[in-house]
């Protein structure tokens, strides 16, 4: 995003701008506008500067004096600026444009969706750079034509166009200058009188003609900026939209970016996971021999395991069942046991005996290499129960 400022030059339009990699400020000459848009794009920050002959300036005097603008405040986009104020008056430079002419204007920036940050007068540019204290004259080239232009306090006040041969225009255009100056309140004892660097040859005619010593002027690098802002409504709402767009789209790729280096780091750590599962595969395939053999060990420890561990001695198991015994009402009537599995066959005096018996079973601490399970007794005609628990090895 590039800094420039967009003015009227003799003949076409002057860029200047500064470039991000030295800092210092450069003048480029177009032929039009067109040529000149076509090296801006939409996010560039600029300034547009208006010629005078498509703007209406005006010096006003407030409240005693009030002056029309020959357009409808809805077709022209209008600021000002107070050059003096006391007694309770006030005097302005009023500058309106209309916008038709200036949408027609600046059509080569608008259809590049180039939209100016402001829009000023180059005049009111020029004195607010060289005359920013007292009355001043300036003459300089501006789009094909002469402008003659007066400033107060750094401040536009009066400016014209002189059309012709630019000798002999001169010569009638600065006595008349001088009187509509006067007639408008603006005093004609100018403190400065400037002229632009390329119409050098006429300071001598000048300086003659005023009787006031005469100074040449550069073109402004940058020009300095005024209290004038002619940006229309529609405009600045366009702008508006296109900063939250940028902005948005600043907001997405910064989005993107980050979902970027979420998938790369999900690629990252898939990888090492494959790399990982070959290594472990490759480490598995060596030690198959040796985990074979541990399995067919462990195995066999297993099988053999009811005859060398006494929790699964038949003798032990029967101790701790009849340990489990709640009362001489509950006795067992067969019992038997295969390598992984024991039952318990008996009869209760009552359901609830053979319930108590079961859950002693269950709590019993030397029995608990076993999982046992009671179905629902079945009740006798004397009221007894018979009961069956079974019993697996965990």
């Amino acid at each position: 995003m590039g800094k420039f400022f967009l003015v009227p030059g003799a003949e076409g339009w002057n860029l200047i701008s500064r470039p991000a990699e030295n800092g210092n400020w450069r003048v480029r000459a177009f032929p039009s506008l067109d040529a000149a848009a076509e090296t801006l794009s939409p996010d560039d920050d600029v300034v547009l500067a208006l010629p005078i002959s498509v703007v209406l300036a005006q010096r006003m005097r407030l409240p005693s004096v009030e002056k029309a603008l020959p357009f409808s405040t809805e077709d022209v986009t209008s600021d000002f600026e107070v050059i003096e104020q006391g007694n309770g008056e006030c005097v302005i430079s009023a500058v309106a444009v209309q916008n038709q002419r200036l949408t027609e204007m600046a059509a080569p920036l608008l259809n590049r969706r180039v939209i100016p940050r402001a829009v000023t007068v180059y005049a009111a540019q020029r004195v607010a750079t060289h005359a920013g204290k007292g009355c001043a004259l300036f003459i300089y080239p501006e789009s094909g034509a002469l402008v003659s232009a007066i400033s107060e306090n750094g401040k536009l006040s009066f400016a014209r166009t002189i059309d012709g041969g630019v000798t002999a225009a001169l010569e009638l255009e600065l006595p008349q200058l001088t009187m509509t100056a006067e007639l408008q309140g603006i005093t004609a004892s100018f403190q400065n009188v400037l002229v632009d660097e390329k119409c050098f040859g006429l300071r001598d005619k000048v300086e003659q003609a005023l009787a006031a010593p005469t100074e040449t002027m550069a073109i402004e690098t940058p020009p300095a900026s005024t209290g004038l802002n002619l940006l229309p409504q529609a405009w600045r709402n366009e702008r508006l939209r296109q900063v939250r767009r940028e902005q948005w789209k600043k907001r997405l790729a910064v989005a993107g970016m980050v979902y970027g280096a979420i998938v790369a780091l999900a690629l990252i750590q898939l990888g090492y996971l494959k790399f990982r599962e070959r290594q472990l595969d490759r480490q598995i395939e060596r030690d198959a021999a040796r985990t074979v053999f541990v399995r067919a060990a462990a195995n066999n420890w297993k099988a053999l395991a009811p005859a060398i561990d006494p929790h699964f001695y038949p003798i032990e198991i029967l101790l701790h069942l009849f340990d489990s015994l709640p009362s001489q009402d509950v006795r067992i009537t067969a019992y038997n046991q295969s390598a992984r599995q024991i039952s318990v066959e008996g009869e209760a005096n009552k359901a609830a005996l053979a319930y108590q018996f079961a859950d002693k079973v269950k709590k019993h601490p030397d029995l608990q290499s076993f999982t046992f399970d009671m179905q629902s007794p079945r009740i006798l005609p004397n009221d007894h129960a018979q009961f069956r628990l079974e019993g697996r090895s965990r």
